[in-house]
């Protein structure tokens, strides 16, 4: 079953520019790694320094591989000190099914 998530959090005003330079160089790494099967970060219309990134993994075993991965510590130590929140805050997802 895959691995479904949905990552917020906000740029600190005058942060926003590094913020969007640190996600993109992060998203290229993530779309590389073999389990990863969606990674889409956007911003939101009304509060653009505010992020929601969309990410799908193939499994379980995925995800711990994208957790483990070595330039993950790296982007969160470089992005917390330039967010509004604590960390990204994480939200996991289930499909609800539509089919009986």
């Amino acid at each position: 079953m895959t691995k479904t998530l949905l990552a917020e959090f906000t740029a600190r005003e005058g942060a926003e520019d590094e913020v969007a330079r640190l996600i993109r160089d992060y998203a290229l790494k993530v779309r590389e790694e073999e389990g990863n099967l969606t990674f889409d970060v956007y911003t939101k219309a009304a509060t653009p320094r505010a992020y929601w990134i969309f990410e799908v993994y193939r499994d379980e075993d995925a995800f711990k591989a994208h957790l483990d991965a070595p330039y993950g510590p790296p982007f969160n130590a470089a992005l917390t000190p330039l967010i509004e929140e604590d960390a990204s805050v994480l939200t996991f997802l289930d499909p609800l099914a539509t089919h009986p």
